[in-house]
């Protein structure tokens, strides 16, 4: 009797044994699940940023190369992922059919241009702000930016609002933004409210910009853009006289750029902020510059200009050079402002705005609806699209810092 009741003593005591064991070893697993957890988003987000190091922006001119057609891996994302931006710029929910616009990746001549990571790119931005200031062509990238990165984060952890000409997207999990500054001409003018800009008469007060400057002077990435709204013949300067007089659409714009670079050469921390031009977005409103009838435009084009450095009449080389020249200038004064040259790279892509395919803000009458190359709109960009590959050659050089 006594050696039963020994052995169930045993018996209890090894159960007691397994299961402390079993709570012990099951601890540790977890926490090995949890650390494997971390190592693999760890590995993620690191590679990324190795992907990146191994074609750094010095080794070779990434604006210089081609169009390649590549449906396996692109487009980056699918127009539902944007769930801000439906009835902005993605043409297909608005009825284009022929979407393989959505498919060509831009290929840098001497090496490759780093595949956008969106989980290394938040990383990246954790705790800061990016700021994109300019026109409605900076509100493009901005979307493009924004559709980039959301399909990565769960709907509890993003969210969006404006605050006049400020509107921001905010990711969080890592207490990021990313912003648009409604600016088109970056000083102040009549043209600055964010949905009330078409005034019929711009008026632009040249050597002010404090008004605009102080909603994005914190900025840890700033990305700016000013050029179409500038090529206005009856735009006026304030005040109107003396050397602002008579100066032409040019000299308009650099005065303009001098008010800008005077304010980044004393306000900008250059400890902290990056920054960022991207140069002249191309327009392809006239289809007689690329061999086709003198009356279209890009509505009904399918494909991209093949025409090795083709350059369309309305993208001014002057102005282009007047960019170079004030971004010169300011790094021999230490401001470092680099330009993106989207330039010749978004001229070949006629086939890719948004054309007909858009949100229709005005009642249009059946006369201009039965034509529709007499509103189709060669400015803007369709999304997955151009604008995507902007953003990718801004993460190139965003992500090693």
């Amino acid at each position: 009797m006594v050696a039963v009741n020994l052995c169930r003593l045993c018996l209890v005591a090894i159960f007691v044994v397994i299961a402390v064991y079993s709570r012990t070893m099951s601890r540790t697993t977890m926490k090995g699940y949890n650390e494997t957890i971390i190592k693999g988003y760890s590995k993620m987000t690191m590679k990324g940023y190795r992907e990146l190091i191994s074609t750094p922006p010095s080794s070779c001119d990434l604006f210089s190369g081609k169009w390649v057609y590549d449906n396996s891996t692109n487009p980056l994302y699918s127009w539902k992922q944007c769930s801000f931006w439906n009835d902005w710029y993605t043409c297909e929910k608005h009825g284009r059919k022929d979407v393989t616009y959505q498919n060509w990746k831009w290929q840098p001549e001497q090496c490759d241009l780093p595949r956008f990571n969106a989980e290394a790119f938040l990383e990246r931005l954790r705790g800061k702000r990016m700021v994109y200031v300019g026109d409605s062509m900076s509100t493009n990238q901005w979307a493009s930016m924004v559709c980039m990165v959301e399909s990565v984060i769960p709907s509890a952890l993003k969210s969006m609002h404006s605050n006049g000409s400020l509107m921001i997207f905010k990711a969080i999990e890592f207490n990021a933004t990313i912003e648009r500054y409604w600016a088109p001409f970056l000083v102040e003018s009549n043209a600055d409210n964010p949905v009330y800009h078409r005034v019929p008469h711009r008026i632009v007060r040249v050597g002010a910009i404090e008004k605009h400057a102080i909603h994005w002077s914190d900025a840890d990435i700033l990305v700016f853009d000013s050029y179409l709204w500038w090529k206005d013949p009856e735009l006026e300067l304030l005040p109107n006289v003396g050397i602002y007089k008579d100066l032409g659409m040019l000299g308009k714009f650099e005065v303009g750029l001098k008010t800008w670079s005077n304010w980044l050469e004393n306000h900008i921390n250059l400890t902290k902020t990056q920054l960022f031009f991207n140069s002249i977005t191309p327009v392809h409103a006239r289809a007689g510059e690329w061999g086709k009838n003198k009356e279209g435009n890009c509505y009904n084009e399918t494909e991209p200009i093949l025409q090795e450095h083709y350059w369309g009449q309305w993208t001014s080389t002057e102005f282009m050079k007047a960019l170079e020249s004030t971004v010169d200038e300011l790094k021999h004064k230490g401001v470092d402002v680099k330009i993106l040259n989207i330039t010749q790279l978004s001229e070949y892509r006629k086939e890719a705005h948004t054309s007909v395919y858009k949100k229709i803000w005005d009642t249009s009458t059946p006369v201009k609806i039965s034509d529709p190359v007499s509103y189709s709109d060669c400015h803007h960009w369709c999304l997955p699209g151009v604008p995507d590959t902007w953003n990718e050659l801004l993460y190139a050089y965003i992500l090693p810092k």
